[in-house]
């Protein structure tokens, strides 16, 4: 069993991890969703673009459900803080992920133009919608949340929908949706031929560079945002009470991290080098390294969010002291333990399972297949 303090900081990197593989796996799943409208031209290369993911985006989609499980399992406290406080931001993106499941077995079942045009931009919906909300709730996190606890440690929000949507949090949000939109893009590089791979070769060029530009631009923003600083209390090892400590803000402290441990400057300039990478790679039409190049994207820039927050998780704006931690938000030591064996066993089962679907689903999608199969494809 792992002491209080080391199981702490584990689950804050395994959750890390499973926002990283949501943003891979699920990633391109809603980039390919974003670029259906615009890479295929045709109903015949509208079915081949979704047909690249039909058989395994609702499998992509359980790293979602397992990183919200996981919040909940190991930070209750953020859990119950960030689902009441941004209740409208994920009622919204409940609302557009409808469009997936019913999009996909509806969208070719009549064959009636206008029908189906209306499900291709709601799968539209269901990829571009998301990404930007998430990425908008990062931009907020970064410059506090309106939350405070009283005494008997009760959660009082005090913001609303349309004050998460400020400049900084746009900014984040238009991040997250280039990010993952190059990561569908170098994915239907891989899947798709000719003219519809051309078109997502395209997209990639054009979405690494907006991804490099709005991520410097993001960067460069958050130099000047106002951090937070725990000035005593709120130690590793002390039992989860956010109340227990003192929290300032200061100008420049999410740059802190990175001075104090310099190699995890390594992350941004993962996100920044391997969005050049991904852009080069599909430049000369390698499309497998392209999408290589573009999942290190996620990690880099998902990292670099992590890395800039610790131990932060929630910070509050209007009651800096009742902000969560990685060290004072979380479940019991049992708890974490407990669930770290769960994860231990069933990870390498879920993605030995994953890589075994894609390996027997692998290449191609052609046009000559979607007509030959008109019925047993979507």
């Amino acid at each position: 069993m792992f002491d209080y303090p080391t199981i702490k900081f584990i689950w804050w990197l395994l959750v890390g991890v499973l926002l990283i593989g949501f943003a891979i796996m699920d990633g391109h799943d809603m980039g390919v969703g974003a670029l259906l409208p615009f890479v295929g031209r045709s109903d015949t290369e509208r079915r081949v673009v979704i047909n690249t993911i039909a058989p395994h985006w609702d499998g992509n989609q359980v790293w979602f459900i397992t990183a919200g499980g996981a919040i909940f399992a190991a930070w209750p406290f953020v859990y119950a803080t960030a689902f009441s406080g941004f209740y409208w931001a994920m009622l919204a993106v409940l609302w557009s992920l409808f469009f997936r499941p019913v999009g996909f077995d509806y969208r070719s079942k009549i064959e009636d133009p206008r029908w189906r045009a209306f499900w291709d931009w709601g799968l539209f919906v269901g990829g571009f919608v998301p990404p930007v909300i998430f990425g908008v709730a990062f931009g907020n996190l970064l410059q506090g949340v309106p939350f405070h606890f009283d005494d008997t440690l009760r959660v009082f929000y005090e913001g609303s929908f349309w004050a998460l949507l400020n400049p900084f949090a746009l900014l984040c949000g238009l991040v997250s949706a280039s990010m993952i939109l190059l990561q569908g893009a170098t994915y239907l590089m891989l899947r798709t031929e000719e003219k519809m791979a051309q078109r997502a070769r395209r997209a990639a060029m054009l979405f690494g560079v907006l991804t490099i530009v709005l991520f410097v631009l993001g960067g460069l923003w958050v130099g000047h945002l106002d951090g937070y600083v725990i000035t005593a209390g709120g130690e590793a090892a002390a039992q989860s009470n956010p109340l227990a400590k003192t929290v300032v803000r200061a100008a420049g402290a999410w740059l802190a991290n990175y001075q104090r441990y310099p190699l995890t400057m390594a992350l941004p300039l993962l996100g920044i080098v391997s969005a050049a990478a991904a852009v080069s790679l599909a430049l000369v039409r390698k499309a497998g390294l392209a999408f290589i190049a573009s999942s290190l994207v996620q990690a880099g820039v998902i990292g670099t969010a992590g890395v800039s927050l610790f131990p932060f998780l929630l910070p509050s704006s209007s009651d800096p002291r009742s902000s969560l931690t990685a060290w004072d938000a979380t479940s019991s030591q049992m708890t974490l333990n407990t669930m770290f064996w769960a994860a231990l066993i069933f990870t390498p089962i879920v993605l030995s399972y994953t890589a075994w679907c894609y390996r027997v689903m692998r290449g191609k999608v052609t046009e000559q297949h979607i007509r030959t199969n008109s019925k047993s494809v979507y």
